[in-house]
């Protein structure tokens, strides 16, 4: 995948976190080979918070790399938040402080079955603000960068989010969550339903928040919505999909918070504003007080 001149000059980029900008594009890079060869070969494959929430060997292999090379060219760095350290009791706590938000497989349910919709993340945020991500689609080699001010960008070329404003004219996107019990999965139906009936052209789960995220910020989607989500799935879309133009906010139609574990995404804020009011809430807590 050789970038276009155009990409070259964002990844060498202008600003104070260009050369943790150039390191998180490479690390993608590397994770992506990993992750690409691991996806033919035989899985140790465990569960965490449900019987859908899956987590592999390689998706400890690749964090452990992204989080030490971190460790190793950015020692004053001390903040990250990873999601299988999460899992394993790290807080997850956004700080004033450099702070580095990954998820190494996203889409780890795919990976297992070996669906190729499956990715690694990486934003980066400093006094709460996220100045940068970047996501691998690592099957298909496609590079997805957003940085604050400087627009967003797959393979170099520049990404523009889809100008819709009419729910009955949209494509939306969401996850299904891990929560599998019977209420939970009424609500996510009823959501589902809800968009359906307010003629939506259609409600597509393709397994990885991410890349859904991405799809949206490239114009292939209108809206994305999701409870259920972590912080490591939206920190690098965020800066993604406003970049590319889009509006990130709460399901409550506020501000995105970034902990809550809930977002709803757009091209335009009239779509976002459309989402929010159709959507029963699904609880799913915070990041940083679990």
């Amino acid at each position: 995948m050789k970038p276009s001149s155009e990409e070259e000059e964002v990844v060498r980029g202008v600003g104070p976190w260009d050369e943790c900008f150039e390191v998180a594009v490479q690390l993608a890079l590397r994770a992506g080979q990993i992750i690409r060869k691991a996806l033919t070969e035989e899985k140790h494959v465990s569960t965490k918070t449900s019987a859908a929430d899956l987590v592999t060997e390689t998706d400890h292999r690749v964090e452990d790399l992204i989080v030490s090379e971190l460790q190793k060219r950015f020692p004053s760095h001390s903040r990250f938040i990873a999601e299988e350290a999460t899992a394993s009791g790290a807080k997850c706590v956004l700080t004033p402080s450099p702070t580095w938000i990954i998820d190494p497989i996203d889409g780890t349910c795919n990976f297992v079955h070996r669906f190729p919709t499956v990715a690694v993340s990486i934003g980066f945020a400093v006094h709460q603000e996220l100045e940068f991500g970047v996501i691998h689609h690592c099957t298909e080699e496609r590079l997805y960068t957003g940085r604050r001010g400087q627009g967003a960008f797959c393979n170099g070329q520049r990404l523009q989010v889809s100008r819709e404003t009419d729910l009955a004219k949209a494509l939306v996107l969401t996850e299904i969550g891990p929560k599998r019990d019977p209420d939970t999965l009424k609500v996510f139906l009823s959501n589902m339903e809800r968009l359906l009936h307010a003629k939506a052209h259609g409600v597509r789960v393709i397994g990885s928040s991410t890349l859904a995220l991405c799809y949206l910020a490239s114009g292939a989607a209108d809206a994305y919505y999701q409870f259920g989500l972590h912080c490591w799935d939206l920190a690098a879309a965020t800066v993604i999909i406003r970049e590319a133009g889009g509006t990130v906010m709460d399901t409550s139609g506020g501000p995105l918070d970034l902990m809550s574990c809930r977002v709803v995404a757009a091209g335009t804020r009239e779509m976002a504003v459309l989402i929010a009011q159709a959507l029963q809430t699904i609880n799913y807590g915070r990041d940083d007080e679990k």
